[in-house]
């Protein structure tokens, strides 16, 4: 059974990507997967990204030395076959709730300076991006941005683009939608 790790980066309960990863994990469980979802607004942060302490890189574990509610997702990130960002457009980014995690993902990589090789538990796994926006201007930045921490971390890569989202709940009414959510669930090859 493949573990699904979901980090729904919107700071909406129940706007359009929280409705875009309800189905996606309903598809996700149908097909056997085991699928948690964490979402960012949720967490308590002692810290806004990653403080370029490097303490991390002088340990052996594969951890964030800051200890708050972070540290854990990185180890569930560590125990996902695959790991799916979730997040509206923020002004051409994702939202900042999910970037506080994604650069915390630094203490996920051990570098070896000389050889210029690096070490990661996120090598070999799937990385999904489902990305909505209000319109379709900036989506192929913040997919690009992901795909390049993606094949740089040697996972495979799949994303679903959603443009003309719209205001909160307005996903449901984009046509054929929930089907292509179900079609990006199965690409991922969750069972």
């Amino acid at each position: 059974m493949n573990k699904v790790l979901i980090l729904n980066g919107s700071p909406k309960k129940n706007g359009n990507t929280a409705k875009l990863v309800a189905w996606f994990s309903e598809e996700a469980r149908a097909k056997g997967a085991s699928v948690r979802i964490i979402r960012a607004a949720s967490l308590t942060f002692k810290a806004n990204g990653c403080s370029s302490c490097r303490a991390c890189q002088k340990s052996a574990r594969y951890e964030c030395v800051i200890d708050d509610d972070v540290k854990g997702v990185l180890k569930e990130m560590q125990k996902a076959d695959v790991i799916v960002f979730a997040t509206p457009l923020y002004f051409y980014g994702p939202s900042a709730q999910l970037k506080l995690i994604i650069d915390r993902m630094f203490s996920l990589y051990k570098w070896d300076n000389k050889t210029n090789t690096f070490t990661s538990p996120m090598r070999g796994k799937t990385m999904g991006l489902i990305l909505s926006a209000y319109e379709d201007i900036g989506l192929k930045i913040v997919e690009d941005s992901f795909k390049l921490i993606a094949d740089y971390s040697e996972m495979k890569f799949k994303s679903l683009l959603v443009p003309d989202a719209r205001e909160s709940g307005d996903v449901e009414d984009i046509k054929g939608i929930r089907g292509r959510v179900k079609e990006f669930a199965q690409s991922l090859k969750l069972g």
